[in-house]
C-alpha cells in the first residue's frame, strides 16, 4: 500500500477506484446493473471513469459480485479500455463502505501519488470532472472535491498522504469525515452540474 507524501510537482502516478461492492438493498438489490438510458448505471459511471487521468481503474466489486465484474470488463472491452481495467473484490463488503475502500487503496501499486474516487452508482458525474479536480490541487494541498450549491459530492481525488487514514476507516463510513477535516488542504472545484451529487438509490431514481 502506498504511503508517499505528495511532491512538490504536479502529480502523474494517479490511479482511479470505483466503488462497485453495496448489496443496493433500498433499490432491492443490483442496482449498478439496472437498465440506465442506453446501458446500465454502471456503464455510466465507468465511463467517467475511464476519463480520469489516471493510469489504471479498479472496479471494487462485493455483492453480485461475479456480475459486476462481469459487466465492467464488458465496458471495457466495448469501449477499447480493457488494458486499463482491473477488478478487485472486498472479501468484507458486507462490513460497510469502509471496507471496500480499504479493499481499493491496499491493491494500489506503491508508487501511487493519488487516487480519484468513484462511487458506482453516481452516473450523472461530469466525464471531465476528474481532470479539473487534479488541475486545482495545490502542493499543499491533500484532496480535492467539487462544490455544488456549496454541497460536496464526488468523484474526489485523494493523495498518498491520506492513503493511511482511509485504510482506517470502519463500519459504512467513506471519505466524508475526513475531507469535513481538512480545511484549507481541501481544494474546491464549484460545478453548476448537479451530477456531483446524484446518486441511485431507490428505483425512481432511476427517472432522474
Amino acid at each position: 500500500m502506498a504511503t508517499g507524501a505528495l511532491s512538490e510537482s504536479r502529480p502523474r502516478r494517479l490511479e482511479t477506484l470505483v466503488l462497485a461492492a453495496g448489496s443496493g438493498s433500498r433499490f432491492g438489490g443490483r442496482k449498478l446493473l439496472a437498465p440506465w438510458r442506453d446501458g446500465l448505471v454502471l456503464d455510466a459511471t465507468l465511463a467517467a471513469a475511464f476519463q480520469a487521468p489516471g493510469r489504471f481503474v479498479r472496479v471494487v466489486t462485493g455483492a453480485d459480485g461475479e456480475a459486476v465484474a462481469d459487466a465492467a470488463l464488458a465496458h471495457a472491452d466495448r469501449t477499447g479500455q480493457t488494458a486499463r481495467l482491473r477488478i478487485v473484490h472486498a472479501a468484507d463488503h458486507a462490513d460497510g463502505l469502509a471496507a471496500s475502500l480499504k479493499a481499493g487503496i491496499e491493491c494500489l501499486p506503491d508508487d501511487t501519488e493519488g487516487v480519484f474516487l468513484f462511487l458506482g452508482d453516481m452516473p450523472l458525474v461530469p466525464p471531465d470532472l476528474a481532470g479539473q479536480l487534479l488541475a486545482v490541487l495545490g502542493p499543499e494541498q491533500q484532496a480535492a472535491a467539487p462544490l455544488f450549491e456549496g454541497q460536496r459530492g464526488h468523484p474526489v481525488l485523494m493523495m498518498a498522504s491520506l492513503f493511511p487514514a482511509l485504510a482506517g476507516l470502519t463500519g459504512d463510513r467513506g471519505a466524508g469525515g475526513l475531507l469535513s477535516s481538512l480545511g484549507h488542504t481541501l481544494a474546491r472545484v464549484e460545478t453548476e452540474d448537479p451530477g456531483v451529487l446524484k446518486d441511485i438509490d431507490r428505483p425512481q431514481d432511476l427517472e432522474g
